[in-house]
């Protein structure tokens, strides 16, 4: 397979240093650092654009638009039509351009799955304030060993590691990209059985939080703790309504916490291993912890390498998603509508993941893309001992002017063994909530106690 992998100055520098260790031990050179100045964008992407001019340069990303906001809706900024259309009949024309589990997608769904290629928009953004954590960050940022794996120290309130020396660096970036402080919004799971059925999983209201990015506090309590709070309450189908769960994620996973309400029992319950290949209450059961917006959890179970950067078509600035007033309409059988997702190419980093000796996990290895703009990991692909690919993740994103940010909207998976996949919608049936961005909750919100509150039915 060809990999058309890119090397960027400071990835060649990287591996002159040695690329293979698992974590560095100190932040890059003030030297370095101001690269993030001149010709490395704030956030750590390059800033010009491709040879080709098929990806433009960054120019300040989306940070104003007509209409962001309308009501709790999120319209669509961009009214422009496909460059071109992939489908399984011309795929081997672009097939250095899309990850595995696309082209195997392409492969099992030729008559329905395809991709709509539009003109590439640089649109992530970011506040000022947090530019300016993340030119800091890169200074004096490290990773030290932790119980659960290697834990950042000494970063807060921007991308720990914009220039990245490590594998372990650049998921940890994807964790702690920005999104907003707060947000709220209501959430649908459905899964996709293998004979074509669309089972309702959950219907949720959700709350998240992060103070990782809490200007308030103070950056001592940041960097040692809490980076990321979740709550959701179900709604719904009728038998899971009522439940909720809540969640704490702490840098130094070992520290990890997370509980249910249980409506049969009535009582609130601590997780014992909320994470790694765990069943997710908040799907059901049906994603892993660490399938979650491609990967989401502690990094101890696998050895992280940073392979390098590569041209990859990936879903981006898929306001599209979120117009149709009804699920249904965005979902088919097998696969998210491709009426309704934009593709864009974009420059990803790409990390590979190896199961270390002694641990247990399904996937035996796992490749990740990470969006350079705004650290999102936007693809992911795992393959099982038998070395079979066994399941391609993916989230997709939309524009947020005013955040600012790109920000998920729609994550899940599909399943190449079983032949079942799940899709979690950021919005309810019949709601128009779209990650409102509101001020910060209250610390009582993230807490076992609010969850015998408003888990009752």
């Amino acid at each position: 397979m060809t990999t058309n992998i890119l090397f960027p100055r400071q990835l060649l520098m990287a591996l002159t240093l040695g690329l293979a260790a698992p974590f560095a031990a100190a932040g890059v050179s003030a030297e370095e650092a101001q690269k993030l100045k001149t010709v490395l964008t704030p956030m750590g992407a390059e800033r010009a654009g491709n040879t080709d001019g098929s990806i433009p340069a960054w120019n300040g990303g989306l940070t104003q638009a007509a209409g962001a906001v309308v009501g709790n809706s999120r319209p669509d900024p961009f009214t422009d039509k496909p460059l071109y259309t992939i489908t399984a009949k011309n795929a081997a024309e672009y097939q250095d351009k899309l990850s595995d589990g696309v082209r195997e997608l392409l492969k099992r769904d030729p008559d329905t799955f395809r991709l709509d290629v539009y003109k590439s928009q640089r649109t992530a953004a970011a506040p000022d304030w947090v530019y300016d954590n993340t030119a800091k960050n890169a200074a004096r940022a490290t990773l030290e060993e932790g119980a659960a794996g290697p834990v950042p120290k000494g970063a807060h309130a921007g991308v720990p590691f914009p220039i990245p020396k490590s594998g372990a660096e650049v998921m940890w970036n994807h964790l702690l990209r920005w999104r907003g402080l707060a947000a709220r919004y209501n959430t649908s799971g459905t899964m996709g059985t293998a004979d074509g059925k669309l089972v309702s999983t959950v219907e949720g209201q959700a709350q998240i939080q992060m103070p990782y990015y809490d200007q308030t506090a103070d950056a001592a309590m940041q960097q040692a703790g809490e980076y990321w709070l979740f709550k959701m309450v179900n709604v719904g189908p009728p038998i899971r309504a009522g439940e909720a769960i809540v969640g704490r994620l702490n840098l130094d996973s070992s520290k990890d916490q997370s509980w249910v309400y249980l409506t049969g029992q009535r009582r609130t319950r601590k997780l014992p291993n909320a994470c790694c290949d765990t069943p997710n209450q908040a799907t059901a059961g049906i994603m892993s912890f660490d399938d979650i917006e491609v990967f989401t959890g502690r990094l101890d179970t696998f050895d992280w390498k940073l392979v390098g950067k590569k041209e990859l078509l990936v879903p981006y600035n898929s306001n599209r998603t979120l117009q149709p007033k009804k699920n249904a309409e965005v979902l088919m059988p097998r696969h998210i509508n491709p009426d309704h997702v934009r593709w864009e190419l974009h420059r990803v980093w790409v990390v590979e993941a190896t199961l270390k000796p002694g641990k247990r996990h399904p996937a035996a290895r796992s490749r990740y893309y990470i969006d350079e703009d705004s650290w999102m990991a936007l693809l992911g692909d795992r393959w099982d001992a038998n070395g079979q690919l066994w399941k391609t993740n993916w989230e997709i994103p939309a524009a947020m002017p005013d955040v600012p940010a790109q920000s998920v909207i729609a994550f899940g998976f599909h399943d190449f063994v079983s032949r079942v996949w799940f899709v979690n919608l950021m919005r309810g049936e019949n709601s128009d909530v779209h990650y409102k961005v509101v001020p910060r909750f209250a610390d009582s919100t993230f807490t076992p106690d609010a969850l015998a509150g408003e888990g009752v039915r």
